[in-house]
């Protein structure tokens, strides 16, 4: 591939609907996104048959929306890249057929893409001088990662969570506190009030050598502390809880990070995922010594289609195409 490439990308991975067209990879000509959290919030979670029906309500609109913007047509598009796991596998449909159908239409390549690794990809846009190799934290609602990324399509896990992901237990501790959906950016805010060391929650694994999480115990913690209060008429401190129970979070992601380039000898850390936003974590990480840190703007640290064209220009570059017998793959793991 050579010159000015254009690529045109869809993702549907949960509750965002979303489409981007990038130049060469990492020039964002339109992100355009419809994102359903207020329609989930009354549900206090994603209801993956909602999801689905507006993703195939939105999709078309939002494809003529980025090409719109973008100033280009479908004649100037080089590929389609397109979201077919991890997620929920209703929602991944919607854009994987419209992905098939347009690229069927159009005789264009299609593109898979894992959008884990998409995340991952959002820092090459935000960054122009990142480049493999490097370690990547992904945190997120549904992943708790430590990946050695090799090069840009070459990955390979090097810890995960063995249970509950961080952005899971964010979330669990909103809705027992009763804060609403979703919980992490609202714990996020609420914590910057509370007293981080108010209450002494675990930091699981922290002692052993691999680099494996564990979140479940300290979620567990978090419910019978309040659970607890509650019975005995003891006042609970919503921000106190916050902090305490974010600054337990934080600092087992930053211990395992800081193990994780250790090991691997690179000197560069990068976060992706949606609780990279975590204002907490990122101070946390910076904390580090003699590394370079990155991470995306707030804007590309959630889902959207932007990333997703990244990862897709990457895969096309190293000759990745997709048969129209692909399908979704919601248990998908970074790396396949």
């Amino acid at each position: 591939m050579e010159g000015k490439i254009l690529t045109l990308a869809i993702e549907t991975s949960c509750d965002e609907t979303a489409c981007a067209v990038l130049e060469n990879g990492r020039t964002i000509l339109s992100n355009e996104i419809f994102t359903q959290i207020e329609i989930h919030q009354t549900f206090g979670g994603v209801v993956p048959e909602i999801a689905s029906r507006n993703h195939l309500e939105k999709i078309s609109g939002l494809v003529e929306a980025a090409l719109e913007k973008a100033n280009a047509t479908f004649d100037d598009i080089d590929h389609i890249a397109v979201t077919y796991g991890p997620g929920l596998v209703g929602a991944l449909l919607v854009g994987l057929s419209a992905a098939k159908g347009l690229a069927y239409a159009l005789d264009k390549p299609l593109i898979p893409v894992n959008h884990i690794e998409g995340h991952v990809a959002a820092n090459y846009i935000a960054h122009p001088e990142l480049k493999p190799p490097f370690v990547c934290l992904i945190v997120s609602g549904g992943h708790t990662h430590l990946v050695d990324v090799k090069d840009y399509t070459a990955f390979e896990i090097i810890g995960r969570t063995r249970d509950d992901a961080a952005g899971e237990a964010f979330d669990k501790i909103a809705r027992t506190l009763g804060m609403g959906y979703p919980g992490g950016p609202l714990i996020d805010k609420l914590a910057k009030e509370g007293n981080p060391h108010a209450i002494d929650f675990p930091q699981a694994m922290l002692d052993q050598e691999h680099l494996d999480f564990s979140f479940s115990g300290l979620k567990s913690a978090v419910l019978n502390y309040l659970n607890s209060c509650r019975m005995k008429q003891i006042s609970i401190v919503p921000a106190d809880v916050c902090a305490s129970f974010q600054h337990a979070v934080v600092q087992v992601l930053k211990s395992k990070s800081e193990q994780a380039l250790k090991k691997t000898g690179y000197d560069t850390l990068v976060l992706a995922g949606g609780v990279a936003a975590n204002s907490a974590l990122r101070e946390v990480l910076a904390e580090i010594k003699d590394i370079k840190l990155y991470y995306p703007p707030i804007a590309l640290c959630t889902d959207n289609a932007a990333m997703i064209g990244c990862a897709g220009y990457y895969n096309a570059l190293a000759g990745k195409r997709a048969d129209w017998s692909i399908n979704a793959v919601p248990n998908l793991k970074i790396g396949e």
